[in-house]
């Protein structure tokens, strides 16, 4: 991370990231509230799953994640069960995290807008207006982009989820990478 965090210090991010995890970590209020969802084709368990360490490595349980799955296998564990059905029984306080790579479908839509006024909305995509819209918080990494790809976004954004409550919580990997930019010195041409 201390090397990804050096080649993008001056492209703005980091910064940008980091407001959008301070977003995620103030909407999420309960443990398992943050509702991970993507799209039929991409469902987000590697986002989900860096969250999910993140939320144990930093003491932050509101971070605890659902990841939402557009059709569970039947006799799936019980982390990788929670189908569409869920989204009808959102409450206040929780959060719908949308993990779009492509144009969200019009019934995952439909599912947002319907939730929008009891649930934070908070999307990570590429472009995609109707979804952002319809979301309190937006995360856009237009494809093509360099020096971020789509993957790249969703790990600086859990790193930095497990970062952006108070300082002596930061996550396991943003205390690391501070031991070792002190014992390494600063990153080249920093």
């Amino acid at each position: 991370m201390a090397a990804l965090r050096a080649v993008l210090a001056s492209t703005g991010w980091l910064e940008r990231t980091a407001e959008f995890a301070r977003a995620l970590r103030r909407s999420s209020r309960t443990p398992g509230g943050l509702l991970v969802v993507g799209t039929p084709e991409a469902e987000p368990w590697h986002l989900t799953a860096h969250l999910d360490e993140e939320s144990r490595l930093s003491g932050a349980p509101e971070l605890t994640p659902t990841l939402i799955r557009w059709d569970p296998p039947p006799g799936a564990p019980p982390h990788l069960r929670t189908g569409l059905t869920r989204l009808d029984e959102v409450q206040r306080g929780e959060t719908l995290f949308v993990v779009s790579p492509q144009a969200a479908p019009d019934v995952l839509l439909e599912r947002v807008h319907s939730i929008r006024k009891v649930a934070t909305i908070l999307a990570l995509d590429q472009g995609d207006p109707e979804l952002e819209q319809m979301s309190h918080e937006v995360l856009t990494v237009p494809p093509g982009t360099a020096p971020v790809s789509f993957d790249a976004a969703q790990h600086l954004v859990s790193s930095a989820a497990g970062a952006a409550g108070d300082p002596r919580r930061a996550g396991l990997r943003e205390r690391l990478s501070r031991l070792l930019d002190i014992v390494s010195g600063p990153a080249p041409g920093a």
